[in-house]
């Protein structure tokens, strides 16, 4: 971030394709291409953790922080490399729609999969590149495969009410799983590396053309994960291995009871004594996947909210201290260039700002914030931000900009808009409005959800925060992807030049 510089956000899982679901194939390399095309040359996404039906498909809640997603494996880039045939590759085919259908991709996807990595172990010229992969990823390879072959065989009954010598990772216990389910742990490495093959060739081609790949790391872990399971020492448990307390937030702008996400909670004290080690894999492992990394709730680093575990809001919690000056010193010794993005959103409280300026890294502003009770004093908008920071219209928890002017603004809230601009702004043109405002702002770097400039109404939000129904669904049609390219990104190519944002 050196120059000022414009992208856009949209999830891999957003992008349009053949099979129910964007994935790493085709479309994904035709959209980095119009953005090339048109001097946008950011492109931030969500995380690519594996998802699942039962918690939503929010990429926020995974069994790995490591792991890479399967349905978003390309089947187009599986046939391109031997391993479909034409008619199996046809067999997967599903008709396109304005969301996705998560209960047919998954079992497709799996399907395709288990075909795949049998034709797979038949292939010689793959062996040397996939032990080189398991080498290099063995810190959390090895126990990902192990935790979701002992999820499978214990049809997902959580890790603490396993047998105790797994549940505990008796050595004599976890050897004889590793007999006895060979072949299925090697499924699942193989798929771990077409995965992760896929992304690496993407990411070169967005090198490539100039393009940087702004990822998400999310603050916490889920429970029900091989990093809890493998890492037990690290969160607040009870003798019994079970959650001593939850994660979440406070009430804030998206709710009023707060937000309960449920998450264990880290035991810092063990960080600190580990060094940080796990910290510095998991960072280490993001940034060589992506450019910049976003770190999602970055205030819960600095002081977090504790939430009972028998609370079923976020209303009745504290505030307890994170990693301390000691994480964000190793941050500075272990990551000299910095390349992140704080998100700073919601309760910030002042050793929070002095932390992010500390460090020197780049905070959010956020437009839909800006014309609340605090207008005209809000950070949030234009003449009060820095250059030191990232503005978006909205992030992918907020309505589309057209959404949020027709359900959510009040009257007053209006007319600060229509005062600040200058302009008649209406549904029509509210969009395009605030596009600009964050083209012009100071800020070296300004986000744009594909589904602002595309003017697209609440239908296109990709998230409600603190609702579990209808989130995560969202696609791209074919469609909406040839007005992206026709109509609206070469307006907004014109918009980034006029406001100095080309500078590559």
């Amino acid at each position: 971030m050196n120059n000022r510089g414009s992208g856009l956000l949209i999830p891999i899982f957003c992008l349009p394709s053949r099979f129910g679901i964007g994935d790493l194939g085709l479309e994904a390399y035709r959209f980095a291409d119009l953005l090339s095309k048109n001097n946008q040359h950011y492109w931030q996404i969500l995380p690519l953790n594996p998802t699942e039906i039962k918690h939503g498909n929010s990429p926020y809640h995974s069994c790995s922080a490591f792991a890479g997603n399967f349905i978003l494996i390309s089947p187009e880039l599986l046939y391109r490399d031997g391993l479909l045939k034409k008619n199996e590759l046809d067999e997967y085919l599903l008709p396109e729609k304005a969301i996705i259908d998560f209960a047919r991709v998954y079992p497709l996807k799996h399907s395709l999969l288990e075909k795949v990595c049998a034709v797979f172990l038949e292939l010689e010229r793959w062996q040397e590149e996939y032990e080189d992969f398991c080498q290099k990823h063995s810190f959390w390879l090895d126990d990902y495969v192990l935790f979701e072959v002992l999820r499978e065989q214990y049809s997902d009954i959580l890790w603490n009410k396993w047998p105790v010598g797994l549940r505990d990772r008796n050595e004599n216990s976890l050897l004889e799983i590793r007999k006895k389910f060979c072949s299925e742990l090697e499924r699942q490495k193989i798929i771990q590396f077409l995965f992760f093959r896929q992304w690496e060739q993407f990411t070169g081609y967005c090198a490539a053309k100039n393009i940087k790949i702004i990822g998400d790391i999310p603050i916490y872990v889920t429970y029900q994960s091989s990093d809890v399971w493998a890492h037990q020492e690290l969160f607040k448990l009870d003798k019994n291995k079970s959650q001593l307390c939850q994660a979440g937030v406070p009430p804030d702008y998206f709710s009023s009871t707060g937000q309960l996400w449920g998450n264990p909670i880290y035991k810092w004290s063990a960080h600190k004594k580990e060094d940080f080690s796990w910290w510095k894999r998991r960072i280490t492992h993001n940034l060589t996947m992506f450019d910049l990394v976003r770190i999602d709730h970055f205030r819960g680093l600095v002081s977090y909210w504790e939430i009972p575990t028998k609370e079923k809001t976020a209303v009745k919690g504290s505030w307890d201290s994170g990693g301390g000056e000691k994480f964000f010193q190793m941050l500075k010794d272990e990551f000299p260039d910095l390349p992140f993005i704080a998100e700073d959103l919601g309760v910030i409280t002042k050793d929070v700002v002095g932390i992010i300026n500390q460090l020197g890294i780049p905070g959010m502003r956020v437009l839909q914030f800006a014309f609340g009770k605090d207008f005209p004093k809000s950070i949030h908008l234009p003449h009060n931000h820095i250059s030191n920071c990232v503005v978006f219209t909205g992030t992918h928890d907020n309505n589309t900009i057209r959404g949020w002017w027709k359900n959510e603004l009040k009257l007053g809230q209006k007319r600060a808009i229509k005062r600040y601009t200058d302009k008649e702004v209406n549904i029509s043109n509210i969009h395009w409005e605030l596009i600009r405002l964050a083209q012009s702002s100071v800020a070296k770097l300004a986000i744009i959800p594909v589904q602002d400039i595309l003017g697209l109404e609440s239908e296109a939000r990709i998230n409600t925060p603190a609702t579990f129904c209808g989130n995560w669904q969202w696609r791209l049609t074919s469609k909406q992807l040839l007005k992206l390219e026709e109509d609206a990104l070469p307006i907004l190519k014109a918009l980034s030049h006029t406001y100095g944002r080309i500078n590559f």
